[in-house]
Formats: C-alpha cells, structure tokens, sequence
C-alpha cells in the first residue's frame, strides 16, 4: 500500500470520526458533559432525572420544584446533621442548575402568567440516558431491533425505487406471506403466536424507542426556541430599513416548516393528531398491559398523551415565532418604537453637547417651535351644529320576491390550499428545471376555478418560484359552475431551484 492509499485511508476515517479538538471543545462547552464534571452530579441526575424525565412531568411552577427538591435534600441531609454534603437551599441549587454557565433546566415566565417554571433541558436528557445505560439490564432486546432494522431498510429502497413493476413485484410478494399465513392459521389456530421471550423483546424495544421518542422533544423543542431568540434579537437590535428585516424573519420561518427537521415534526404531529391513530394506541396500549409476559411500566400506558403534550409545547414555539412576525407587521408599533429610539438618541445628543460645552457656552434650554406662530382657535369661530336631516330608507322587501332570493352566496366560500398546490408543482417539476404553468394544469386540471389559478400565481415557496414574463401569453381553459371558462394572461413559467 503506498502513501497515497494511507493518506486516502485517513481522510476517510477522519470524517467518520471526531477529532482531538472536537472532543476537547464538547468536554469545555457541552452542557452535558459540564454536569457529568461537577461534584454534585449525583444530587442532579438523581433529582431532575427522577423529577422531570421518570416522572413524565413537563414545565413546573417554581415553588413546586422547590418543594420536591428541599424534601429530597432533607433526606439526603439528615445523616450527617454536622455536615450536610449539600448545605446550600433549593432555590439557589435551582438558580444555579438554570444559569447560562450551567444550562440544565430552563427558567422562563409561561404565556400569560407571572411564576416563575422550571423545565429540563435537552443536556439534562442527554446525561441522564448515557448515566442509565451504564446500568446492567438483565434483557437486552435483539431480535426486535434486527426486524425494525429491516423494514426501515425495506422502506427506503421500496420508497426510492421509480420502476412501478419492482414496486408491485414487491407488494405481490407480500400479499402471498400474507396469503400463506392465513392458510397456516386456519390449519393451525396456535401458529404465528409469539412466545414470551419474544413479547418481552418486543415491549423492551417499543418502551425504549417511546422514551427516545419523548426525549426527543425536548431537543426539537429547544432548537425552534434558538429560532425564536434569534428572531426577537434581530427585531430588538435592528437598525436597517423594515423591508430588509422583514424578509429575513419571514425567511427564518419559512426554514423552520422547509427543514428536514421541521417536516418530520409536522408529519409526526399530524399523524399523532388523528382520532383514529390515538384510539388505535389507547386499545394497544391496554392489550399489552394485559398480558401475563410484560412488566407493565405505568408511565408508559399513557405515553401517547405524553407525546401529544410534548408536540403541542413545540408547536406552541412555533406559534410564538410568527406572533413575532404579525407584531412586527403592526405599522403602529414600529413607528411609536421608531419615534421613542430617535427621542431618545436626541435627548442624549443633548445631554452630551451640554456636558461637553459647560464653562464655555451658555445652554439653550429654551423650547424650540418649528412654525412661525402658534395657531389659535376661538370659540366663537367654530360652526353651529347643525341638525341632519333623516334618511328615508325603505327596507321592506316583497314576500313574492324574497322567495326568489338565493343566499348561497353568502355563506359559500372557496379555500385554496397552497401547500398542496405546490407538491403538485414539485411532482411535475424537478429540481433545477422550469415548465410552463399550462403544462402543469394540464396534468392537474383547475377544480376550484379562478381562484385556484390565482393561488398558482401568488404561491411562494422556498424551491418553487412562479414568474410572469413580459412576452408571450398563456391561455387556460377551466370549467366552473358546471360551464366552461377561458382565462388569457401573461406567459408564467414555474421553476424549481
């Protein structure tokens, strides 16, 4: 092997592997590693650990935790009445655990109230699942994680697979294991019954990934709070014009929705969403604590709800984030903000011309008026009131002709869904390239009429854009109300990027 090869051989590991620096930086900086380092490590993992992630609990008052925390220390404290090994009280061990230096909980002021909440932190997650995975487990779950292993391999290369027969040669061969284990159970009742080994597997690796799935959260939950902050740092700190800031806020949401991250979550939480799917879980879930071969864990027999709870404290983030946006677009506020930051930064200009002019010049501390007089109203000069006179107005309308009225105008209303619009346009388009907007419609004829047209032309996304050009005209033919329509416009093209 030459040297080449050997340097080639390095690279590569190198890339799959962190570097001497890397981990030197996550051992000085890493929140979670910073709590493994501290004296008092065992006091916080055995606490919030117990508190916060055991016990399922989400953001909690402050004199709650406070409470649990002071009966927890009482315990381990009263041995050594001489020598407490933890001498300090529940508020400031909580005020430490939540500071900048340390970044184990978080403590904020909830919508709407003026308590103080404590929550945990994805460091604190983070330590806590490596510190429980040094602990011996009689039953390690294989067979489980080979099978899931499988399908998620089975369903991407069936999911990314563009020839439809490989496709259906494969649902085909499903559906015959599918046919040859109902022959075998209606031979043999007993066959395909899980013995328990196999039950425990499975339970241990549904309660692992549930866990996982929890803890997870909390780290999607604090990576769209990063967004949020940085947002209202932008909107505090901002000297440009408000078109410039406007933009980069709407582009940082729209990253939010666009990132893989974000449509995961989306996808998770519309699923988990469904009636059908939370009653699915619910019955699954008291099946299993049913049987004689699991251990039931009681915090997991309403897991789902945990879950739905988790899902909406993120989306309430991102709420939170284009509340931002709608503040900002409120013309009102921006100029008062405007108004007061330029009587302030005036008031100082003057404050400094006086301190460094004293001795030398006299201030003027006059009022100054920028018009030549001031203008005065008497009395005597306002109009008289006058009376108006009444309007006649004749509101009765005819029985013969009300009959004739239709009011399904009124409550009739047409929504156009742009989200679905444009996975149209990306299933027909492929990235990189441009089509004409007639070429679409002609694979995705118009349903909702004009109005769908015009949701066509006002859609913007981050990979889609939709030009009208100058040259050229497009025609498109539509039906609606059951009668045929012919819309005439510029050229558009559809591109993606």
């Amino acid at each position: 092997m030459d040297r080449g090869q050997h340097r080639r051989i390095a690279a590569a590991q190198k890339g799959n592997t962190m570097d001497f620096e890397q981990v030197s930086s996550l051992r000085e900086r890493h929140p979670a590693w910073r709590l493994l380092r501290r004296d008092h490590a065992p006091l916080i993992l055995s606490f919030l650990g117990s508190y916060y992630l055991e016990g399922g609990r989400g953001a909690q008052p402050a004199h709650e935790v406070a409470g649990a925390l002071e009966d927890h220390l009482y315990t381990l404290n009263a041995p050594y009445p001489e020598a407490p090994p933890f001498p300090r009280t529940a508020e400031e061990y909580l005020e430490d655990w939540a500071s900048a230096e340390s970044g184990w909980l978080r403590r904020f002021y909830p919508a709407g109230s003026d308590e103080l909440h404590y929550d945990a932190a994805p460091a604190l997650e983070k330590a806590h699942s490596w510190i429980s995975s040094l602990q011996v487990r009689p039953f390690i779950a294989t067979e489980s994680r080979l099978q899931t292993a499988v399908d998620l391999l089975r369903q991407i290369t069936l999911g990314t697979e563009d020839d439809p027969q490989v496709r259906l040669a494969e649902l085909r061969r499903r559906r015959e294991e599918i046919d040859r284990e109902i022959q075998q159970i209606e031979k043999d009742p007993q066959s395909g019954l899980l013995d328990p080994t196999s039950v425990r597997d499975r339970y241990q690796q549904f309660a692992s990934t549930a866990r996982e799935l929890l803890s997870d959260f909390r780290e999607v939950e604090e990576n769209f709070r990063r967004l949020d902050r940085t947002a209202r740092e932008k909107i505090a700190t901002w000297g440009g014009s408000k078109g410039e800031l406007l933009e980069e806020l709407v582009r940082t949401r729209s990253n939010i929705t666009t990132t893989d991250q974000g449509r995961s979550f989306q996808a998770f939480y519309d699923l988990l969403l469904s009636q059908t799917r939370q009653n699915e879980l619910s019955e699954l879930l008291a099946r299993v604590y049913e049987l004689d071969e699991v251990e039931p864990d009681q915090r997991l027999r309403t897991i789902h709800h945990d879950w739905a709870d988790a899902a909406e404290r993120t989306q309430q983030t991102v709420r939170q984030i284009s509340e931002q946006l709608r503040r900002f677009l409120d013309d009102q506020i921006w100029v008062e903000n405007r108004r007061v930051l330029e009587l302030v930064r005036s008031i100082e200009t003057a404050a400094l011309s006086i301190r460094q002019n004293a001795g030398v010049l006299e201030p003027n501390m006059g009022l100054e008026v920028d018009d030549q007089g001031i203008g005065i109203d008497m009395i005597m000069e306002r109009p008289l009131y006058q009376l108006q006179p009444e309007a006649d107005v004749d509101s009765a309308v005819e029985v013969a002709h009300a009959q004739d009225i239709s009011t399904a105008a009124l409550v009739s209303q047409t929504f156009v869904d742009q989200g679905k619009l444009a996975q149209q346009l990306r299933a027909v388009v492929p990235p990189g390239a441009s089509v004409l907007l007639e070429d679409v419609i002609q694979m995705y004829p118009v349903q909702q009429g004009a109005a769908e047209i015009l949701g066509y032309l006002s859609l913007k996304d981050e990979d889609i854009d939709v030009v009208i050009e100058d040259e050229g005209d497009t025609v498109i033919e539509y039906q609606e109300a059951g009668e045929p329509r012919r819309a005439r416009l510029s050229r558009v093209v559809v591109k993606r990027r």
